[in-house]
């Protein structure tokens, strides 16, 4: 799947800078074949650790880091934190092997923009990328399914759980349903008769 990014002003593909920050080798040799494989992607740069990741953002500026919450040094998501303290801005793509509430509440908390489970496929963490970059959330169905349960059956007690104005919109919901069941943002935007990036200002809504 290509999907490349424009900048017109000069008729060439913006080419979207991806830091890389997972403490295993394989992975990272993985990712950045498969990243180098995109003509509108490039990989910026390497982390191994949650303290290197911080350092790199600074350094590098990514577009996109992709970041594993399980690392040596501190955490992915201590590291999450410190990088929206830099800066608010940052584009964070979740990529981990763990799917648990906790974990998955805590980096959306954290400002986290998408949240990807490694077992998903390579066309899914290329669209993912295009998602963060382009400024749209994205979860993966697993995801949207505990999301789902936890609406239902909340998790967390009451005194702990974060207090929010609004619920989800029935619309919301709808929509985090469908990703649930495995839908792309374009197919969502053609079920309901909507655009892609109203899916995506949904999906950050929920978030």
């Amino acid at each position: 799947m290509t999907l490349a990014t424009y900048d017109y002003s000069h008729h060439q593909p913006r080419m979207i800078d991806v830091l890389i920050a997972d403490d295993h080798a394989i992975v990272r040799r993985g990712l950045r074949t498969l990243i180098a494989g995109e003509p509108d992607m490039t990989v910026a740069g390497e982390a191994t650790d949650g303290y290197e990741v911080v350092y790199q953002t600074r350094e590098l500026n990514p577009d996109v880091i992709l970041l594993d919450l399980v690392m040596p040094g501190q955490s992915g998501l201590e590291a999450l934190s410190q990088i929206k303290i830099d800066n608010p801005e940052a584009r964070v793509l979740v990529l981990t092997s763990f799917g648990e509430n906790e974990r998955v509440f805590s980096a959306i908390r954290a400002g986290a923009m998408g949240y990807l489970l490694k077992d998903a496929s390579p066309e899914q963490l290329l669209q993912a990328i295009h998602d963060v970059y382009n400024g749209e959330s994205h979860l993966h169905p697993t995801i949207a399914l505990k999301m789902l349960r936890e609406l239902d059956n909340p998790t967390i007690p009451a005194p702990d759980r974060p207090v929010t104005d609004e619920a989800l919109t029935e619309r919301e919901v709808e929509v985090l349903r469908l990703v649930a069941q495995g839908l792309s943002n374009q197919d969502i935007a053609k079920d309901l008769t909507i655009s892609e990036r109203t899916v995506g200002n949904h999906i950050g809504s929920i978030l």
